[in-house]
């Protein structure tokens, strides 16, 4: 099987090709980066991958810079929303799989939701970003049969592309710089390794994967403030981590107050993700964090 993988130098696409690289079964995986498609022009994808041969399509690519995106929103749309249609347009008249990522971020807008969100949850983004992909999945689904899979909250080996990191280096790093952190603690959702996604991913590549609509994301939920505290107590690093409300560190973008992932069917397909807090401390050991 001959496997496009788009957006292979972030997080997600780097643990795809570590995981890749570990147990190959049988999977032919060909990293195709930002020189050779540009989603920015999302009328150029269709000619682009012409000339490509591949079975299956696993789309990485996004504009994510959420604040940045508030004052970006026709690049959003085409990365985000236009480039997504058009692959799935692709995959579909050539008989090929298409796995299109998508977030957590699609959700916010119901203020009081408490419980964790299934797939057919309504969506109701509260920030561009968001809007985005929610559009996204919906112009993909129109033109094609994608398996869309929600993530949440990510972090990996690699770090975020054009953000300088991720959560957990950010929080080792103020954490030992300043011995004390202060985070938000208002804002609940489920942190996810992106090592664990490309497992998921890789199996349902081998096994087959229905259309539609997927949460993937890390066990259990958190606030950001305890997302942190784990991170500094699993470290060992000797620091002070107080919570406090999203209203002290305003941002150009909203968050959602809440958008824990639902990961039930995924379960029942593939099995259950694993808590956040074991793949944490995998991520820590995996990075020489632990003790230090």
């Amino acid at each position: 099987m001959k496997v496009l993988l788009l957006g292979p130098n972030g997080q997600l696409g780097h643990d795809i090709q570590a995981a890749h690289a570990a147990a190959p079964g049988g999977i032919e995986l060909i990293p195709f980066g930002r020189a050779a498609l540009d989603v920015s022009a999302p009328g150029t994808v269709a000619e682009t991958l012409a000339g490509i041969e591949f079975d299956a399509l696993v789309n990485c690519t996004s504009y994510h810079k959420t604040d940045e995106v508030e004052d970006n929103g026709s690049l959003a749309m085409a990365v985000n929303a236009h480039a997504p249609q058009a692959m799935a347009k692709v995959c579909a008249d050539r008989g090929a799989r298409f796995i299109h990522i998508s977030t957590d971020y699609v959700f916010g807008g119901d203020r009081g939701r408490a419980a964790p969100l299934a797939e057919d949850a309504p969506t109701a983004p509260v920030n561009v970003y968001g809007a985005s992909k929610a559009f996204g999945e919906t112009l993909a689904g129109l033109a094609g049969e994608p398996a869309v899979l929600r993530v949440a909250s990510l972090y990996g080996v690699a770090g975020a592309s054009g953000k300088g990191g991720n959560f957990v280096e950010t929080m080792l790093r103020f954490g030992r710089e300043r011995g004390a952190l202060k985070v938000v603690a208002d804002q609940h959702m489920s942190p996810t390794a992106t090592a664990d996604i490309a497992s998921v991913i890789l199996k349902m590549l081998a096994e087959g994967v229905e259309p539609g609509l997927w949460h993937v994301a890390g066990g259990g939920e958190a606030t950001w403030h305890a997302f942190a505290s784990e991170i500094i107590a699993q470290a060992g690093v000797k620091a002070e981590v107080t919570p406090c409300a999203s209203s002290e560190f305003p941002t150009r973008a909203l968050r959602p107050g809440y958008s824990v992932l639902d990961t039930s069917k995924l379960a029942a397909a593939y099995g259950p993700m694993p808590d956040w807090r074991e793949s944490l401390g995998r991520y820590l050991r995996a990075k020489g964090h632990v003790g230090g």
